[in-house]
């Protein structure tokens, strides 16, 4: 698959553009070339001033399962193969944590594993019936525990990093890991329509808010998995 494959961006009108990671034979895992698509289009849409909020969602019954763990086993011991993936995971982190407009999720399926962080890295996020998070991986990587702890508090994100503890949709609105449950397949319309009421607002007023968000996050220029 091209590189110009593994992300499907449409313009949705009223200054919402969709980004839908295109995957579904691996789960929509995050490969080197999927991250930095979906970082240059992030980075090209959020400095358009016609643009007023992104939607990102899956193509099939899974979000996102993460990173895509063939890569790490093809890079072995190399250093080179191994910066570039490292490279590509922070500019990944740093891109979204830092978008401009408001970034939705519209989740789709299941988030694991690095698909559990890049929902935690959206301002907000939409579920539906089916919509579950967990960690897997807890045993090989290091989660992302700030914009975890931000949603959910110290305690429970402690927990759910810590251990492979399966949250289900009904459970994450309950404890504000979700701020939306749709209806059974409706959660990217529900997103759009989400989307498109915060393109309304004045534009100025809303990047503006969403720097304050970015600023009170205290993020440092540093690799995002530190945090």
């Amino acid at each position: 698959m091209a590189d110009d494959d593994l992300l499907v961006v449409k313009d949705r009108g009223d200054g919402v553009w969709l980004l839908r990671l295109n995957r579904p034979e691996v789960r929509n895992a995050l490969s080197v070339g999927l991250r930095d698509r979906l970082s240059e289009a992030v980075d090209v849409l959020a400095a358009r001033p016609d643009v007023g909020a992104l939607v990102l969602t899956g193509t099939g019954s899974v979000f996102c399962a993460g990173f895509d763990l063939a890569e790490f086993g093809a890079a072995g011991e190399d250093p080179r193969a191994r910066a570039r993936l490292w490279a590509s995971s922070d500019r990944f982190h740093h891109t979204l944590l830092r978008c401009a407009v408001p970034l939705l999720c519209a989740l789709n399926g299941p988030a694991l594993a690095g698909g559990f962080d890049l929902a935690t890295l959206c301002d907000l996020r939409i579920a539906q019936p089916g919509v579950w998070f967990a960690r897997p991986e807890v045993a090989s990587a290091e989660p992302l525990f700030a914009t975890l702890r931000e949603l959910v508090g110290g305690s429970l994100a402690r927990d759910l990093c810590f251990t492979e503890r399966r949250i289900e949709a009904e459970e994450a609105l309950r404890v504000g890991l979700v701020n939306r449950l749709a209806g059974a397949g409706e959660a990217v319309d529900a997103a759009l329509e989400l989307a498109r009421a915060i393109a309304a607002r004045p534009r100025d007023a809303v990047r503006a808010t969403k720097a304050k968000i970015v600023a009170a996050a205290g993020l440092a220029a540093r690799p995002t998995l530190a945090l």
